[in-house]
Parts: C-alpha cells; structure tokens; sequence
C-alpha cells in the first residue's frame, strides 16, 4: 500500500497504558500510519486540525477539554473513532458522525472492524475528491485562440509564460516562441483563467506557475525581471 492511500492517525488518550495499546494496534495495521499519541487534547486538537491528520483516535474524559468539545471545534474536520470505557456517550457521537464507537477494554478484534469502516469512508472521500479536481480540471479552457496578422492561432495556456504590451501589440511569451497580435491586453486578461494568469503592471501578464523568484518588486519569468507596479501590487501577493 502506497503512502498516499495509507490514514494517518493521531490518538490522544490521558491514560498511558490506552495510549500504548492503541499505538501497538495500529502499528499492526499496514493501512495505518501513526502521526502522533499524545495525553494532550490541545495537541491533538492541533494536529487534527491540520491536513496532516485523517483519523483521531478520541477518549472522551479528558483534561483540558473532554471528546464533546473536542469534536465541536474539530467541526469534522477528520474522521473519529471514540475510544472510552462509557457507553453513554454513543448517541453523541453518532451527532458527531464518528466513524466508529470503541468501548474498553478495546480487543484487536474489535479495532480492525473499527479500522475497517474508517478505510471505507477515506477511500470514499478520496474519490470524491479525485472527481472534483477531474471535473474542475475538465471545466478550465486548456487554450486560448488568438488573432494574429493572417491566421488565428492556438496557445496551449501551459505553453504561456507571460504576455507583454508592446504599443499596439501584445506579445505572448510562449515555451515554443513569441505570438504578436492586435489583441489589447484587456481582451487577452478576460480569456486567461483567473488563478493561474495574474496582471502585475499595465504592460504585463504573467503566469503564476512560471515564476522563479520574485525580488524586491520584480519577477524572474523565463530569466526575464519583470516589475510588479503599485497598482497591481497588492493582488499580485494575494494570489500568491
């Protein structure tokens, strides 16, 4: 199993013998990955809250805050498996969508089965997120077409570096050379998807994945300085 489809787990329990032996029971699990046990709710909460965590294995009574306020704040964030020695806490839970319910003492048993249900959620939700980016990648323009002086020409926008007004031309920067056309800059800037084309002074247009550096107040495209103006300034870094 590769690294990209294995959970990674965090656990935070007040108990170190529960800490121990949920840390044990994952580490015989190939579909798992432990990124952290702690006593710590506040720790846990963190590393919950980042895109590092998939899974938290939660005790309910705790110091600091208990499992209900963890998962309040956690606001589903990441999947959770409740691990605690009360059964009252299950409907709870269940509000919470919890992944699973594991009463102790926890068998190994038990926490495959437990296991088991979190890998069927995960790899629903990597699919769900493999046909957005699908569908979002289908529905942005790959090209743009361009007059010129006797044709009209495709320009792959992975081919674009930056375009660039010239009096009453506009030159397109490309990998596979430069297109000259009578396009102004403003009709060019409106078929540019937004995100990846970024106006950084009224002469030119760049592309924010063909950036090398940026120093002072200008940009380095395709080993070209090209400055950013205090108009365009403050979008410019947002976008980035």
């Amino acid at each position: 199993m590769s690294e990209a489809s294995k959970i990674n787990c965090v656990v935070v329990d007040d108990e170190p013998l529960a800490l121990a032996l949920l840390g044990d029971y994952i580490a015989k699990m190939p579909g798992l990955t432990l990124v952290e046990s702690t006593s710590e709710p506040l720790r846990a909460l963190e590393l919950a809250k980042s895109d590092k965590t998939d899974l938290v294995f939660l005790d309910m009574q705790m110091p600091e805050i208990n499992g209900l306020q963890f998962m309040k704040i956690l606001q589903k964030r990441c999947m959770v498996i409740i691990t605690t020695a009360y059964s009252e806490y299950a409907l709870d839970g269940f509000e919470h969508h919890v992944v699973d319910y594991l009463l102790k003492p926890i068998t190994i048993e038990r926490f495959m089965i437990a296991v088991e249900k979190a890998q069927e959620r995960f790899n629903s939700l990597q699919k769900n997120i493999e046909v957005n980016q699908s569908v979002s990648s289908l529905s942005q323009p790959q090209h743009i077409f361009v007059k010129t002086d006797y044709r009209i020409v495709k320009i792959n926008l992975d081919d674009i570096y930056y375009l660039e007004g010239a009096r009453d031309y506009v030159i397109i920067h490309t990998t596979t050379g430069q297109v000259l056309t009578l396009q102004s800059m403003k009709s060019l800037g409106e078929m540019l998807p937004v995100g990846r084309f970024v106006r950084v002074h009224k002469s030119y247009i760049v592309a924010l994945n063909k950036i090398s550096f940026i120093e002072r107040s200008r940009i380095s495209v395709n080993q070209q300085l090209i400055p950013i103006s205090d108009t365009y300034k403050e979008q410019f870094f947002k976008y980035l």
